[in-house]
């Protein structure tokens, strides 16, 4: 990891910060991070929690708080530290990003599952409105990929509305760690709990099941939802094409990397610092879409990751009279990762991941 690819990786942090809602400040172009000094702690600092305390209200401490623990699992970094008033401190690892691709390939689909949310337990009131059963169905997909106990009513059970979202759908790869129902985590007289939800129909036999998901859980659930027919037309602009084509994608550099004679296998370091990031943020995206009640997190999260992968697909394959290396395993197995993670990340929406578009 670079100097520059650290200063991404903080900035990366501090917007992961305000999207979350932990901190209240305006992003800043950049981040300065340089040498550690003679007797410091690690190899790089930075004092990027100093200079947003003011604006946010908060001291140097609080916010370097913050931002360690949206730094602490990321590719490329072995340890952050605060120190003094409020610096940030890293020490790098040697290869971090063949961590990150043999994680990926080790859990497939349920890369970003976990047990974070073990223990809680969360009902959701009975519902009619498409919209908002489709929204809070995914929800519950979601805090149960988090290991919570999440359900629709006082059994637990899945709910459908008229539209019928739920047996509509494709079906859902995310993983989920099961768990009883303890009706005392929720307290004697709980009332269920409602997502606030801007109403919107369900229509899977105009726009196919993949749009009309689409289109309903990518706005926030309290915004309106987008517009159906303008998700059908297969151009770079349309947001939900680009995530599914960046998935075909790498299906077909699999494939003529295959024809070439070689495979996926994270050999050597790959320099790329935006798709290392995003991939290691699906874990920590995933997490937070389920307590913030927000699949359209995830829904930018894709679409972050498929932006970074089709710029990055090109450096894949050899070119020319090239022969394929190590290099080019590296950066195979690091396509590979990333469609999973747009595989595992559709599916937690219900929607399909293509082979080819």
């Amino acid at each position: 990891m670079t100097p520059a690819d650290l200063s991404l990786t903080v900035l990366h942090a501090v917007r992961r910060a305000v999207d979350d809602g932990a901190l209240r400040v305006d992003v800043p172009p950049t981040v300065k991070v340089e040498r550690a000094r003679p007797g410091g702690v690690g190899e790089y600092a930075s004092n990027v929690a100093l200079t947003l305390a003011r604006s946010a209200g908060r001291t140097a401490l609080d916010i370097a708080g913050i931002l360690e623990e949206r730094l602490r699992d990321a590719p490329g970094l072995q340890a952050v530290d605060v120190t003094g008033p409020g610096f940030l401190n890293f020490t790098l690892r040697p290869d971090a990003g063949g961590e990150l691709v043999r994680a990926v390939r080790e859990a497939g689909d349920a890369y970003g599952s976990g047990t974070a949310l073990a223990g809680v337990t969360v009902r959701f009131a009975d519902l009619t409105e498409s919209r908002a059963l489709l929204v809070t169905e995914t929800v519950v997909r979601l805090l149960r990929s988090q290991g919570a106990d999440a359900g629709f009513g006082q059994d637990g059970a899945a709910r459908e509305a008229t539209g019928q979202p739920a047996r509509d759908a494709a079906p859902g790869r995310v993983h989920v760690h099961p768990g009883p129902y303890e009706p005392r985590s929720l307290g004697v007289d709980a009332a269920p709990e409602r997502i606030h939800v801007h109403p919107g129909p369900y229509e899977p036999r105009s726009l196919g099941v993949d749009a009309a998901r689409w289109a309903l859980l990518r706005a926030a659930p309290q915004d309106r939802p987008l517009d159906g027919p303008p998700l059908l037309v297969q151009h770079e602009r349309n947001p939900l094409f680009r995530v599914r084509y960046a998935h075909s994608r790498v299906r077909r550099l699999l494939d003529n990397a295959a024809q070439l004679g070689f495979g996926p296998s994270y050999e050597t370091p790959v320099h790329a610092p935006e798709l290392l990031g995003v991939l290691g943020d699906h874990p920590v995206v995933l997490l937070t879409a389920a307590r913030h009640r927000a699949p359209d997190r995830v829904a930018r999260h894709l679409e972050a990751t498929a932006d970074a992968l089709l710029a990055f697909q090109h450096t894949v394959l050899p070119l020319g009279d090239e022969k394929p290396s190590a290099a080019h395993r590296s950066r195979l197995a690091l396509a590979e990762a990333a469609g999973t993670v747009l595989a595992g990340g559709l599916s937690v929406l219900g929607i399909s991941a293509p082979e080819r578009i």
